[in-house]
């Protein structure tokens, strides 16, 4: 089932996610609604608070990285192919390396793309969807959809990372998002629209 994606201004996307355990109701169907509603909305990565469920999960599916224009010969792009996961409580245990900048965007902020610098390795400790606890290292573009979908379990937005200024520009835009005043092509939820929809 595609669900709607709540928008830039929603509470649940500024606020701390709660850990989960294998009780959690209906979670296999809601990581299937996940990447469903992911894929409709041609995105790379989802976060439980982009759907209105402030809990820690996020899904991934890197291989679009792989499709675009000279990916086979840009290190950063190496695995995208086969880069589909779950992630549930998920802790970045250390980022190390050079910080590089990326031009980002997210499925609750659509229409809006800014480089963004993150460090370009990350080392994460997480429960698969097998609730198997998993160690992995990650660099690359795995490691920058990581740091952004695990931003957003902490209430945080690829925007907080831009200056002051950038943000000041970008805030009319970031408000009309809030009101539904936006182009999309996906299902989405705005918290300050006058007709829901």
């Amino acid at each position: 089932m595609i669900l709607p994606i709540v928008a830039y201004g929603h509470p649940t996307l500024k606020k701390e996610s709660d850990e989960i355990d294998q009780n959690y109701p209906e979670l296999k169907n809601l990581i299937q609604n996940m990447f469903e509603t992911m894929y409709n909305a041609k995105g790379v990565g989802l976060a439980a608070p982009q759907i209105g469920i402030p809990i820690r999960l996020f899904i991934v599916d890197g291989s679009p990285f792989k499709e675009d224009e000279g990916a086979e010969e840009d290190p950063k792009a190496k695995g995208m192919e086969s880069f589909k996961k779950v992630f549930i409580n998920p802790i970045i245990e250390n980022e190390e390396g050079e910080t590089w900048a990326f031009g980002e965007g997210c499925l609750s902020i659509p229409s809006i793309r800014e480089n963004v610098s993150r460090k370009e390795k990350i080392y994460i400790s997480y429960y698969n969807e097998k609730w198997n606890l998993v160690e992995e290292e990650y660099d690359g573009y795995a490691a920058r959809i990581i740091q952004h979908e695990y931003d957003h379990l902490e209430g945080i937005l690829f925007t907080d990372h831009l200056s002051t200024l950038k943000r000041k520009l970008l805030q009319k835009k970031l408000i009309n998002i809030s009101k539904g005043i936006t182009t999309v092509d996906y299902k989405m939820t705005f918290p300050k629209a006058k007709n829901k929809r």
